[in-house]
């Protein structure tokens, strides 16, 4: 996901995005376990998106405190 398209969501659209997004990680990391991966190029994507969030999440945050 592109960063300009997340940061035009708001904070809980974003939130509810990093869920997906950790959800999709913990099932990545039970397939990892217990078969093989299909897509192991996955877990740097999806770790990747929820970083950006995190980072947009915490600009905003920085924005209404200053």
């Amino acid at each position: 996901m592109k960063t300009k398209e997340l940061r035009n969501l708001s904070k809980e659209e974003l939130l509810q995005k990093e869920r997906t997004l950790k959800e999709e990680l913990f099932k990545l990391n039970m397939q990892r376990y217990g078969a093989r991966v299909e897509k192991p190029h996955m877990f740097s994507l999806v770790k990747r998106d929820i970083a950006r969030i995190k980072t947009i999440l915490n600009e905003k945050k920085e924005k209404l405190n200053g």
